[in-house]
Formats: structure tokens, sequence, C-alpha cells
């Protein structure tokens, strides 16, 4: 566990930005349709960005950095981040 910023991309092709402590869990929710009320009228969602934090408060800073972003760098940031190392941890 541990404190995350994602990004989900919708089944509609939009992108829905969060935090959370346990990514896992929340992507199950939101992909069960219990999530977010945004992600649970966009159904399917997959995870396209992860980003791991070094505690609460800066998930949150970092969520509201992202959202402010427009819709092309954020794509810019998920491009980058599925060519980064695949060795990278994830979920």
């Amino acid at each position: 566990m541990g404190n995350y910023v994602y990004i989900l991309r919708c089944g509609d092709g939009s992108l829905y930005t969060g935090a959370t402590v346990d990514l896992v869990h929340r992507l199950e929710v939101h992909s069960s349709g219990k999530g977010a009320k945004y992600t649970r009228s966009h159904l399917p969602v997959e995870l396209a960005y992860q980003e791991q934090t070094e505690d609460w408060p800066a998930a949150l800073r970092r969520e509201a950095a992202i959202k402010r972003m427009s819709r092309a760098q954020k794509l810019a940031l998920i491009a980058e981040y599925a060519n980064a190392d695949p060795r990278k941890e994830r979920p």
C-alpha cells in the first residue's frame, strides 16, 4: 500500500483522475461500477497512468495539478508513462 495518483481511461475515451492509498482495491471498485459517480456512468475503465507519492497530502496536490492539465497534457503524461521502464512497479 502507498499513496497513489492515477488516471483512468473510460469506455467513452474520457479521462478520470483520482487519488488513493490502495490502488488495486480502488481499481476494483471503479471497475465494478461502485466507484466515483463519473466512472459508474462511463464503464468500462482501465488504468492509463499511476504515480506513487511520498504521502497523502502530496497525492492530493498532485491529483489537483493533473486535474488542471489540459487533455493533451494528460495524454502526453500517459504516453510518457507507457514508454517508461517496464520494470517500474505496476499494480
